[in-house]
């Protein structure tokens, strides 16, 4: 029997480096969907090379509120016209201290960047560094969602017993999945497309090489109730874009260097793991 899973590379546009490994990645058969980063400059200048791939996998909206140049103004949370670190962002968002109308505007600025360059609006829409799931915005998220009839959006979720079990970083996966309760009890309410399961998370600092990882969240998809099953991927060549912008260099290129290669494909039949698109799972759940 085998186990469809979309498979999702983040942060398509945020530099050349990463953009041509996820194509690269799309072209094998090894990621079906991939996360854009619509108001970061690497976005409109390749696109069209991402089209040319773009027929195996979904491209969605990775909505960004963290670290990068908003598209337009926001005097409350960037009044020096960049945006917070992800802790005063959540900070501000538990306290109540978003704006929501600010929110609102610069998701569509990010919607609209997507769909000026790609002619059609995001297949998905999830968050970088999982925002999506905050307080204020998750309601803009949930409302941009419901205007496309199958436009889907990512959960962040996983049973405990599941977490526990794979023993990869757990507290940073189980508060990540903690904070989209209130946003997966939205995507019901509004009956909006989302996946049941995910896998992905791990700290990026670990000394634990992410080959030794990868069977480990695979697994849990194999051992889990049937559904819809997504695991979050980070690839990447280093470039000097991509350490002007981020931290997150060498651990893309591991990522990169193994998704390409045969231990992956192999672990794939092993496991009896189909990397699919969303319309491609199950809908039971």
């Amino acid at each position: 029997m085998t186990v469809p899973v979309v498979i999702c590379a983040d942060d398509y546009g945020l530099a050349p480096g990463v953009n041509l490994a996820i194509r690269e990645l799309i072209a094998l058969g090894r990621i079906t969907a991939t996360s854009v980063m619509s108001l970061c400059p690497h976005w409109e200048a390749e696109a069209a090379a991402l089209r040319a791939v773009a027929g195996h996998a979904d491209v969605g909206l990775h909505f960004t509120l963290t670290d990068q140049r908003p598209l337009g103004p926001m005097p409350h949370l960037a009044p020096d016209g960049r945006l917070p670190s992800l802790g005063r962002l959540m900070a501000m968002a538990y306290r109540q201290a978003l704006d929501a109308a600010e929110i609102r505007a610069e998701l569509t600025r990010q919607i609209d960047a997507f769909t000026a360059v790609w002619g059609r609006p995001p297949a998905y829409i999830d968050g970088h560094q999982h925002v999506h799931q905050l307080p204020t915005v998750r309601d803009a998220v949930v409302d941009a969602a419901a205007a496309w009839p199958g436009t889907y959006v990512r959960r962040c979720g996983e049973p405990i017993a599941a977490v526990l079990a794979r023993r990869v970083a757990v507290p940073k996966t189980l508060l990540i999945g903690g904070l989209g309760f209130g946003l997966s009890r939205r995507l019901d309410a509004r009956s909006i497309p989302a996946n049941d399961r995910f896998a992905g998370v791990y700290d990026f600092a670990t000394a634990e090489p992410f080959a030794a990882l990868m069977p480990r969240f695979l697994a849990g998809f194999r051992h889990g109730k049937a559904g819809r099953n997504l695991m979050m991927v980070h690839p990447g060549l280093p470039d000097e874009a991509l350490r002007r912008v981020d931290s997150l260099v060498e651990p893309r290129r591991a990522e990169y260097e193994y998704l390409k290669g045969a231990d992956f494909a192999a672990l794939l039949e092993r496991q009896g793991i189909r990397p699919v698109r969303f319309q491609d799972l199950p809908s039971i759940s």
